[in-house]
């Protein structure tokens, strides 16, 4: 049976040298429980990536973009059952703008240097080490077991070699 892949995007909101991070803790049987991610989620019908990311910051924040950065394409396996492609971006708000309630997790802002050693999945510390770079779009694939376990990763069409994901 073929599945249809889902689609989603996934923010990294900048300001000075932090990230806007969501703690997932709010929702029962969410994947990423207790887990810090960015701001994101999955597209509805006929919306493009950049109509995706506006609406899922503004309602995840309450706030508005002042500018971002399209940065890579994240093709997620997890086990047999589920396939991601997740639109990776950076972005900006106005200095003074602050984020309101969540109803998915709490906001809060941490140091860059920081976020790796929080509770995070294990291929978002690949990602999280493109993103602090100015590098090129990237396509990166991360395959897990259906024990949370990453099993792969692929940078540009190629294998990283474990050592590397760390």
């Amino acid at each position: 049976m073929d599945r249809i892949p889902e689609l989603t995007t996934l923010c990294y909101i900048e300001r000075g040298d932090s990230y806007l991070m969501l703690h997932r803790v709010k929702k029962e049987n969410d994947i990423n429980r207790d887990k810090y991610i960015g701001v994101g989620g999955h597209f509805q019908y006929g919306e493009s990536p950049d109509e995706c990311l506006k609406r899922e910051v503004a309602e995840e924040t309450g706030m508005t973009l002042a500018s971002y950065r399209a940065r890579g394409i994240v093709t997620f396996r997890y086990g047999e059952d589920i396939t991601e492609y997740m639109h990776l971006y950076t972005a900006t708000i106005a200095p003074d703008a602050e984020p309101g309630v969540c109803d998915e997790g709490e906001l809060v802002w941490v140091e860059k240097d920081r976020v790796t050693g929080l509770p995070i999945w294990e291929g978002d510390r690949v990602f999280l080490r493109l993103l602090r770079g100015d590098g090129p779009y990237f396509s990166l694939k991360l395959v897990y077991s259906a024990e949370d376990e990453l099993t792969e990763v692929h940078l540009d069409g190629e294998p990283l070699p474990k050592e590397a994901w760390r």
